[in-house]
């Protein structure tokens, strides 16, 4: 064997060692937490970004954390004091339920929260058939939704989670769809809630439903999602919380310790995670080309709260613009942007506006000046 072939045999050698070795720390941290779930993901809900994972790309089932994407479709797209009339399709539905009967008229606002609080399967029927006209009308409406999200592995077929094999999501996407959720006020109202009264037979609070999601007392800044079971999907949750501006999300699939799983992860992120603000603050000028001034001022405001990591931070502020603009600029045009990248990961950016109008030059030419022009 020549000396570069042992050469090259040596540093195969070592580059093998050092990625058993990166898989192995990689596997040790991954099990540190001693999540319990068979898939289980934890996401910075601004940025999107996995703080923790396990299996977060598997296909299962999600019992009633369905209900998320329910509940976000339907204040979406209705008034939440629309009354809707309870059809005899709604009563009766298996599992959790709000006990309904038909034609009782409760408001969509109230179905809501018997969804999201009592995780009510005839609620969320009532709501499918009344936002989508059918089940399955609501499921193609739920469906466009994940679409719309770009999401590529989840499929609905009904609005409470009740088993199907063609109604399944990972556990990441899962966590995408809750990211979305919260950003909508209705929503997070709803889920945050602990108790709430609802009408029986036009009488307010008559019925009380009480939120099944105990991490809302237990848990410090928690702020949602939603529980689910099933047999054959196991305990599944969803969960969401708020500290010191940073908001994570965390998901587990077939979680036998479920609460425990989201306590320790949401820690971690915790951990991990800090709020940054951000200052979009500008004023400087841009060069002019063919106007009736050389430069134009220009500038830029705002500032935004974002969540970086504590370690390893590394926040850079560019200044996006080009090296000239031609006339005319009109006051309000916007020539470039303030940008905040933490590495290659743009974190936010401001607009650079102008803040007054340069016209054209306009040039009036003599008589020698047009001959030339006429003969170039």
């Amino acid at each position: 064997m020549s000396r570069r072939n042992r050469l090259l045999s040596a540093f195969l050698a070592v580059m093998t060692l050092f990625l058993l070795v990166f898989s192995e720390f990689a596997a040790t941290k991954a099990e540190a937490l001693g999540v319990s779930a068979s898939s289980a993901v934890l996401i910075e809900a601004e940025s999107g970004k996995v703080i923790y994972e396990k299996n977060p790309n598997v296909r299962r089932g999600m019992a009633s954390t369905t209900k998320i994407m329910t509940a976000l479709v339907a204040i979406e797209s209705c008034d939440l004091e629309m009354m809707v009339k309870i059809p005899k399709e709604a009563v009766g539905i298996e599992g959790s339920s709000l006990y309904l009967t038909e034609n009782e008229v409760l408001t969509l606002r109230e179905l809501l929260y018997a969804l999201m609080l009592r995780s009510a399967n005839d609620a969320a029927t009532a709501i499918a058939i009344a936002v989508g006209g059918s089940v399955e009308g609501f499921a193609d409406l739920m469906n466009a939704r994940a679409d719309e999200m770009g999401l590529e592995n989840t499929h609905f077929v009904n609005p409470h989670g009740l088993d199907s094999p063609e109604h399944y999501t990972t556990a990441y996407e899962l966590a995408l769809i809750a990211a979305e959720a919260i950003k909508n006020p209705l929503f997070r109202q709803i889920t945050s809630t602990v108790s709430q009264g609802i009408s029986l037979n036009g009488v307010p609070d008559r019925r009380l439903v009480v939120n099944h999601n105990r991490l809302l007392r237990s848990y410090k800044g928690c702020i949602g999602v939603k529980t689910g079971f099933t047999k054959k999907c196991g305990r599944c949750l969803v969960s969401a919380a708020e500290r010191n501006g940073v908001t994570l999300v965390a998901v587990t699939l077939n979680a036998p310790d479920d609460w425990r799983d989201h306590a320790i992860m949401l820690d971690q992120g915790f951990g991990l995670y800090e709020s940054l603000e951000l200052d979009g603050s500008f004023n400087g000028n841009a060069l002019i080309v063919g106007g009736t001034a050389d430069t134009a001022d220009v500038f830029s405001h705002g500032s935004v709260t974002v969540a970086v990591p504590k370690d390893g931070r590394n926040i850079r502020r560019v200044f996006e613009m080009r090296r000239f603009y031609y006339a005319p600029i009109n006051e309000g045009d916007v020539l470039g942007r303030v940008v905040y990248y933490e590495g290659s990961n743009e974190l936010a950016s401001f607009p650079i506006t102008a803040q007054s109008s340069v016209p054209k030059q306009k040039v009036k030419r003599g008589f020698i000046s047009w001959l030339k022009a006429l003969f170039d």
